[in-house]
């Protein structure tokens, strides 16, 4: 985070130092050449910027940057005053003073992937701001090789014309909206949804989605999925052929939730769910996005949804250790279907000479108070895999980066790691390579775990495999109390002064095998391997049926 902050600045010191150095040797010096090189390259900073800086507002640097090279076309053409130019500078006047406000306005129209639906106002106001630099860069090309002053003006125009059609359009869909919604409602009406999945999320957080879209596909209804941050559309469209759709605003969602629609399903506990909960109509199922003892699993904001499905009764009695009441029957335990492909092994292997160890470190979390993270210890512990011959799979949380000092204490593991492979030939799995497996693919390799606290635990529970749990609270015997699956594992102290003897008991002797199995039914359900899924599929068709199909089955 603080690495992000520095990039941040130092990019807007320096677009903002190179627009001002432009102006001022175009103004106030004859280094025309130079001038706009440096024009040109506050038009690169520029556009870096607007890549960290999402949505970041450059009026003033980019009135300075046209202004700069107007003076400079002046200087090239020696014309004295230029109509034309100064017809230029007009309409870069309004193009910079609009860009930013067509940009939000556009921001606020609903977007859609895998939907026949073409609504290209929005994608062209999001990229006004591009092609204003753009053209600005055309102007100084012009500019050094001095061409007529019509030529500047006929650009500025063309793009004018263009915001201009962007700005009535928008107009158009604020204050004259189509009766019954716009074109997506329409298409939305002639799909037919029967539930949706909402997702609100910070950025990198698509995975809680892609775990699930497979299981809402088998479930085999037409469903939707709705979005409130826009940089999801594109990677979630990619891993479901249903209709994906970015709602930026409360009348948006009014649009997207079409009549058809009986159940919204969630993946997380984000504040802006409250925005969908609200249509009452609606049966309201949280999913979860992993089942682990961390306490944003027995969340109190749970007791807001119609249903909550579990993976198994661990979960209900995890939100009654954690003193949060909910009414029982909001509770349907339908497994973790995720784990269907999860080879199990029935019988403990014991005494491995050469093991495939599955590390799986969390990331620091938002408050310290979720902070499992075991990344600042780790390295002896991999230290001490190694010498038993292990090799090692490690595979980070996806936010880990997030936290440079995080960042770069998995760079100094990977570099352990990777050096470990050039001198003994172990096939160890990081970086790059351990993020395109999945984590299915991980457990399946691996002859054992160490972890956090974190679902990661929960999956790798249902191969039947053993696990060590990492206490990074230092709580010592109150540990399992707080993480009673921890208590089916083997557990590491902080400071690893017993990472021998936990090693020994993983990969050696493994005591705790039997009860192991106990864990696994009460985490995880006890559901036929060869159907595991099909718990959840049922629940789920369940809450999809209408009330009379449900009374007619009913038994009288």
């Amino acid at each position: 985070m603080r690495g992000d902050l520095v990039r941040k600045l130092a990019a807007r010191c320096l677009t903002t130092g190179l627009a001002v150095l432009a102006f001022v040797v175009l103004a106030l010096t004859g280094a025309t050449g130079w001038g706009l090189a440096l024009a040109v390259a506050a038009l690169a900073a520029s556009a870096a910027e607007q890549r960290i800086r999402p949505g970041a507002e450059l009026v003033a640097e980019t009135a300075l940057i046209a202004a700069a090279i107007l003076v400079g076309y002046s200087r090239r053409l020696d014309e004295g005053l230029n109509l034309a130019l100064v017809a230029t500078g007009l309409v870069l006047l309004g193009l910079v003073l609009l860009v930013g406000p067509l940009r939000t306005a556009g921001g606020l129209e609903i977007r859609t992937a895998n939907l026949p639906v073409r609504a290209w106002t929005p994608l062209i106001a999001d990229r006004l701001g591009t092609a204003l630099l753009g053209l600005l860069a055309a102007l100084a090309l012009a500019a050094a090789l001095a061409l007529p002053a019509g030529v500047a003006l006929a650009a500025s125009l063309l793009v004018g014309a263009g915001a201009g059609a962007v700005a009535l359009d928008l107009a158009r869909r604020r204050f004259r909206p189509r009766a019954g919604g716009g074109s997506v409602a329409a298409a939305l009406r002639r799909h037919q949804p029967e539930f949706l999945l909402y997702f609100s999320a910070p950025p990198g957080s698509e995975y809680q989605v892609t775990m699930w879209l497979p299981y809402l596909e088998r479930i085999g209804r037409p469903f939707l999925v709705v979005l409130r941050e826009p940089e999801f559309l594109t990677p979630i469209a990619a891993a479901t052929d249903a209709p994906v759709v970015y709602c930026p605003t409360l009348g948006a969602m009014d649009e997207a939730l079409v009549p058809s629609l009986r159940a919204a399903f969630y993946v997380n506990h984000g504040a802006k769910n409250s925005h969908c909960v609200r249509f009452t109509q609606l049966t309201h199922i949280q999913l979860h996005h992993g089942d682990s003892d961390k306490a944003p699993s027995a969340n109190p904001v749970s007791g807001i949804f119609d249903r909550i499905f579990v993976a198994g009764q661990a979960a209900i009695d995890r939100y009654a250790r954690a003193g949060v009441q909910i009414p029982a029957d909001k509770f349907v335990v339908v497994g973790r279907p995720q784990v269907e492909s999860i080879e199990v092994r029935p019988e403990p292997a014991r005494g491995l000479a050469h093991p495939t160890v599955l590390y799986t470190p969390t990331w620091t979390g938002h408050h310290a108070d979720a902070d499992y993270c075991s990344l600042p210890v780790a390295e002896s512990l991999l230290r001490r895999l190694l010498e038993r011959g292990a090799t090692v799979i490690l595979r980070a949380h996806p936010y880990t980066t997030q936290n440079p000092a995080s960042a770069r204490q998995l760079g100094r593991l990977t570099e352990l790691l990777v050096a470990d492979r050039a001198r003994t030939g172990r096939q160890h799995v990081v970086g790059a390579a351990a993020r395109e497996l999945s984590l299915t693919e991980c457990v399946n390799a691996a002859d054992a775990l160490v972890s956090d606290v974190s679902g990661v635990i929960s999956d790798f529970l249902y191969s039947g495999k053993p696990y060590a749990v990492t206490d990074m609270g230092d709580e010592g015997d109150r540990f399992v109390e707080r993480f009673p699956l921890a208590g089916s594992g083997y557990v590491l102290r902080r400071d690893m002064s017993n990472v021998d003897e936990v090693l020994t008991a993983l990969l050696d002797t493994d005591p705790l095998a039997a009860e192991r199995w106990a864990t696994r039914r009460r985490y995880l359900g006890d559901f036929p391997a060869e159907s595991y899924a099909e718990a959840f599929l049922s629940a789920a068709r369940r809450e999809l049926a209408p009330a009379e199909a449900l009374t007619a089955s009913t038994p009288a």
